[in-house]
């Protein structure tokens, strides 16, 4: 046809006068020359390589356009549309989707702001609210409700450069050569609608109502743009060019539609169901005929069997293309099905195709059902609706990009990407860990490397300095004061996508990771059972009692006294183990109001290997938790400690740990294994843990100074199972790694292995540390506090510099979950730290939190009150005893433990600025503090859990001798008595 057209076009020298265009959805627009350069200067475009590339450029264009193709794939025509002739529809074997796609054709959407036409009048009709909000709706009845047309349809918008126009007023104008056949345009676009002339699932009560509006639309400067254009559609032999001679003589229907309202207007005899309104078109004669010509809907040629599809209307109303199949891909249900409503909402529709639809083979969704459910289609498919040419092809890319953008952002997070602190200030030595390729630490060599003391680790920017023997710490290499609390807003992120090993939280869900939640279609959420579990612990004074929420899939995990009966013991493997399908060390993740985001779904990040995962909830939070996590084994604290830090975490994980290694041997040793054979260790997991890496380097020989390495992710499976094949593993104390930086340096990964402090992902020996205890007091920096513990104890601590645990950031829980605020005061007002402590029997604002909270906070923001004359005086820190406090990154602090055997550095060429004794039990005695040199004017702060303690803590270290004491110098923390608060004692050296 394109080709004939051509030749006969050709022959009568027309070149120039209209061009013929074959559209073809897979390729683009061909227009020629004469014509482009007519389109530039119409539409004044001045780039010289502009080309048409949709076919809403080609307004105004005289031409006739065949589309090639089975269907229209939402294509927008321009407004200067004349004739759409789709006599070659295949109306053997119609669905209302494809009826739809081609009725849309010549279907657009002009400004309600045009004036009516003489004589129109609107008919308001009884609204529902709930019907009129759904824009995304099917078919409109040839009526109106000019009440809320003006209302709801947007003025003046502007279509889209393709496959996408603006709404307002449908309309559309068909006609037929044949006698019985008129127009009807269509105002559907639900996949698979009826056209409007089916006039079916309004959202409006439908009615007869008469108004004629002149199809109007928005004015543009077209008067200069030439003649009006021929657009015609399948047709080879429509006229060229607009002849109103056919249209006089045809019967014919001009509609016009919006969202929520329809008008109808009728020129000649009408086969429509609705009655006929005269028609008073608006007087044209000062009008160009391209404004005519846009003004009047486009003329639609149909088959007199599609037609009657369209207008003819059943029993209850609908038009019988009610009745079609939606779309080819779909069967019906059943035969016997109700009939669609003329009051049905477009959620109604979809809710009904859904029902009595099944999809085919060649259906998307086919073997595609969500199991245990009874509909024909997965949860997750969406199905759009929408009047013709309102822009639903546009809309759907749009949502496309929005959740292509949002998957995009799922499969990302936020990592905490900073490099090591004080790295200036790292330990010299003369012993390094030369054997650059060893893959797991060599006992003997490891045990002559130094322990590095000073903190490395970001999130301690704002920590104290810890001094050592090896190097004083010149003054200037302190830190600066920070505002309190900008830590976490201060710190560096980076974007990392996730890999197939992270861990995720609750928002994740694929098909391999239900069984492992506890979420399964076909059963209800995993029952559990409460199990109970008492040791005795004397530093707390009385039985511990913890609770454990056993899965009965997890059970296998646990030994009990009889089926259902007595919690026993938690199963421990043997260091021989070798097998690789399954992680040695249980994990214990402590966590606080993050049921929602903490990282516990460890199934990518295992690889699928067996592996015993417990998290150590509070008790108040005990339900939330079982809620969101309901195949996960918890912990339950006892209540006491619903408001203490995470060193009551760990603490009781610590010692609960060991008194089930001491179990599990009793019970193995009966079996015949040797005590010393049962697997000592577990993880402590922060929650925020959510990929891990490894380095792999190329030495180029053992000590060549040729050096390169690069960092990939790994499973945590890998990882685990690589520290637990260390050779003489159960020497060491604590086994931890780097945390993960994109400015980790070559240095920092050059030697394998190295004795410092290890944080947030840990491998703990909970033998070798048995009289080695986390403070169960603290809030903060307990980690640094323990791992002081460990190494004054003669204990290695060891960190694989070749692994790395990346941190998301999480904004919510943890820390930040505790608040200090007012305890009689009803509003809420900001505290500073400088209120946290007050004098004893003072008129003083108490507060609502813990006082060891409230402790940490005051001495890491205002410590230079207790001790002027460390104030960035590095080279005489304060002496702390037995315990890390952090007194701000302005003061350095110098640590020793009083107990026997200790490792402590050499102190004899250190003079102390302050001395700091914290709850000190006792190993401390006065001829200890006489071993020690302080400053003239050096300073004292004792802390005790009572006024009683502090005096006799004075006596029993004679402190009185060397330091003065004034009645002025006694503070406690702002809380109130049944609160416990803590009480200080300040003095200065004599």
């Amino acid at each position: 046809a394109y080709e004939r057209l051509a030749h006969v076009r050709a022959r009568l020298a027309l070149e120039e006068h209209f061009e013929i265009i074959l559209g073809n959805p897979s390729s683009g627009i061909t227009v020629g020359k004469h014509f482009v350069k007519q389109l530039k200067m119409w539409q004044k475009i001045e780039a010289a390589e502009w080309r048409p590339q949709t076919y809403l450029e080609l307004e105004g264009l005289p031409c006739i356009l065949i589309f090639s193709g089975t269907d229209p794939h939402g294509e927008s025509l321009p407004r200067s549309l004349r004739y759409c002739d789709l006599r070659l529809i295949n109306s053997s074997c119609l669905v209302r989707t494809a009826l739809e796609q081609e009725l849309g054709l010549a279907a657009y959407f002009v400004s309600n702001e045009v004036p009516l036409e003489k004589g129109a009048r609107h008919e308001p009709l009884e609204s529902d609210a709930e019907k009129l909000s759904s824009t995304d709706n099917e078919d409109e009845e040839l009526v109106t409700e000019g009440s809320t047309s003006e209302k709801r349809s947007p003025v003046k918008r502007e279509r889209s450069r393709s496959h996408d126009s603006a709404s307002s007023s449908l309309s559309s104008k068909a006609s037929s050569k044949s006698p019985g056949s008129a127009l009807c345009g269509e105002s559907s676009a639900q996949p698979g609608a009826p056209s409007q002339g089916e006039r079916a699932r309004s959202p409006q009560p439908c009615g007869p109502s008469e108004e004629a509006r002149a199809p109007g639309e928005r004015q543009r400067p077209q008067a200069s743009r030439g003649p009006p254009s021929v657009i015609s559609r399948h047709s080879p032999g429509l006229a060229s060019q607009p002849d109103p001679g056919p249209r006089a003589s045809q019967k014919s229907v001009q509609v016009s539609v919006t969202p929520s309202s329809s008008q109808l207007s009728s020129s000649g005899s009408s086969p429509s169901s609705v009655a006929p309104v005269a028609s008073t078109l608006i007087p044209q004669a000062s009008q160009c005929s391209m404004t005519k010509a846009c003004r009047q809907p486009p003329i639609v040629f149909l088959p007199k069997l599609v037609y009657d599809m369209v207008t003819a209307t059943d029993s209850s109303g609908l038009p019988k293309a009610a009745s079609l199949l939606p779309s080819h891909s779909v069967m019906w249900a059943s035969s016997f099905r109700p009939l669609l409503s003329k009051t049905m909402t477009s959620t109604e529709q979809s809710l009904y195709y859904r029902q009595w639809t099944v999809p085919r083979p060649s259906h998307m969704d086919y073997g595609n059902r969500a199991e245990g459910r009874v509909d024909g289609f997965h949860p997750r498919r969406l199905l759009l609706s929408g009047p013709p040419q309102i822009g639903k092809t546009g809309a759907y890319l749009q949502f496309l990009s929005i959740l292509s953008r949002m998957l995009i952002r799922l499969t990302e997070v936020d990592v905490y990407d900073e490099e090591e602190i004080n790295i200036h200030l790292r330990e010299e030595s003369d012993w390094h860990y030369l054997q650059l390729s060893d893959p797991w630490p060599d006992l003997e060599l490891f045990k002559k490397l130094p322990f590095d003391y000073i903190i490395h680790d970001p999130k301690y920017e704002d920590a104290s300095l810890i001094c050592s023997h090896l190097r004083s710490i010149k003054s200037e290499d302190g830190g600066v004061s920070r505002k309190p609390e900008e830590l976490h807003a201060r710190r560096q992120t980076a974007r990392m996508r996730l890999s197939k090993y992270a861990a995720y939280n609750t928002y994740h869900h694929c098909e391999q990771c239900h069984q492992y939640l506890g979420f399964h279609p076909r059963c209800q959420l995993y029952e559990s059972t409460l199990h109970a579990f008492a040791f005795s612990y004397s530093v707390l004074g009385e039985e511990v009692r913890l609770h454990f929420i056993i899965p009965k899939s997890k059970e296998h995990h646990f030994v009990f006294s009889q089926p259902g009966g007595q919690l026993e013991s938690m199963r421990l493997p043997l260091v021989t183990d070798k097998s690789h399908e399954y992680i040695k060390s249980p994990t214990f993740t402590p966590t606080t109001g993050r049921h929602e985001h903490g990282l516990f779904n460890l199934f990518h990040a295992m690889d699928g290997a067996s592996h015993l995962h417990v998290l150590v909830v509070k008790e108040y939070e005990m339900a939330i938790y079982k809620k969101y996590w309901p195949n996960h084994i918890m912990l339950v604290l006892p209540s006491i400690f619903n408001s203490a830090g995470v060193g009551a975490a760990h603490f009781l994980i610590k010692e609960l740990s060991y008194h089930n290694l001491e179990l599990e041997r009793n019970r193995q040793e009966e079996l015949g294994i040797k005590p010393q054979d049962i697997w000592p260790f577990i993880v402590i997991s922060d929650d925020s843990c959510v990929m891990w890496n490894v380095v792999d380097v190329d030495c180029g020989g053992e000590r060549s100074r040729e050096f390169s390495w690069s960092e990939r992710n790994v499973s945590l499976k890998h990882v685990m199972q690589h520290i637990e094949a260390s050779p003489n593993i159960t020497h060491y104390a604590l086994i931890g790694m780097r945390k993960w930086s994109s400015k980790t340096g070559s240095g920092e990964v050059r030697e394998p292995f190295s004795r410092c402090h290890v944080h947030d992902f840990i491998v703990l020996n909970v033998d070798l540390t048995q009289n080695v205890q986390y403070n169960q007091n603290r809030f903060t920096c307990d980690d640094v506090d323990f791992n002081l513990r460990v190494h004054s104890a003669g204990l290695l601590l060891c960190r694989f510099n070749r692994f790395s645990v990346m941190k998301k950031q999480i904004a919510v829980g943890g820390h930040r979950s505790f608040h200090i605020t007012s305890k009689v005061s009803d509003n809420p007002v900001a505290i500073v730290p400088a209120q946290y402590i007050c004098a004893p029997d003072s008129k003083h604002t108490f507060l609502a939190a813990p006082a060891q909270l409230l402790l940490e906070k005051f001495l890491q923001h205002h410590s230079h009150r207790f001790f002027p004359l460390s104030l960035k005086n590095h080279s005489h820190p304060v002496l702390s005893v037995d315990c890390y406090l952090n007194l701000g990154s302005q003061i350095s602090v110098c640590y020793v433990s009083s107990r026997p055997h200790s490792q402590n550095i050499s102190c004899s060429d250190f003079a102390f600025s302050g001395l700091l004794l914290y709850l000190c039990d006792s190993f401390v005695g006065a001829s200890f503090l006489k071993k020690f040199h302080f400053l003239k004017g050096a300073t004292l702060c004792v802390i005790c859990q009572d006024r009683n303690s502090l005096r006799q803590t004075v006596v029993r270290l004679e402190l009185e001798d060397e330091w003065q004491f004034r009645l002025r110098d006694e503070f406690q923390t702002a809380n109130a008595k049944e609160d416990r608060p803590l009480f200080f004692l300040t003095g200065r050296h004599i």
